[in-house]
C-alpha cells in the first residue's frame, strides 16, 4: 500500500499532536508546520498528496497559504486542501472557496471525522 504524504499546518501543538497520531496510526506520513509560512516552505521543498491547513495561523492564514499554492507553479498546486476552521460564517466560506480550498471542517471536530474526510479525498 502506498503511504500518502500529508502536510498538517496548525499553530496549536496539542491539536497537531492529536491529528498526527490519528493519521499516523492509519499509515499516513505526516509533515507538521506550526504556522502558515512554515507550511509554504514545506510545500516548496517537498511533494505531498494532501494538505490540511488551519484557518487562523501566525505568519499566513490557511486561506492565504491555499491562495499562494493555487497560484504558484508548485507541484502541489492541485492537491486537495482541507481547511480547519472555527469560523463557520458565510463570508469565511466564500473566502475559502475563492482561495481554492477543497473542503473545510468546522472546529470542534473529532479526529475520526478528519480521517473520514482525508480517506474520501485520497480515494479519488
Amino acid at each position: 500500500m502506498m503511504s500518502y504524504k500529508i502536510l498538517l499546518a496548525d499553530d496549536e501543538a496539542a491539536l497537531r499532536f492529536l491529528l498526527t497520531e490519528t493519521l499516523s496510526d492509519e499509515g499516513y506520513v505526516i509533515s507538521e508546520a506550526e504556522d502558515g509560512q512554515a507550511a509554504i516552505d514545506l510545500l516548496s521543498a517537498d511533494e505531498f498528496d494532501l494538505v490540511i491547513l488551519d484557518y487562523m495561523m501566525p505568519e499566513r492564514t490557511g486561506v492565504e497559504v491555499c491562495t499562494w499554492l493555487r497560484q504558484s507553479d508548485n507541484g502541489n498546486r492541485d492537491l486537495p486542501v482541507i481547511l480547519l476552521t472555527a469560523k463557520a460564517l458565510e463570508k469565511d466560506k466564500e473566502k475559502a472557496k475563492a482561495a481554492g480550498v477543497t473542503t473545510y471542517i468546522v472546529k470542534p471536530f473529532s479526529p475520526l471525522q478528519l480521517l473520514d474526510t482525508v480517506e474520501h479525498l485520497l480515494q479519488k
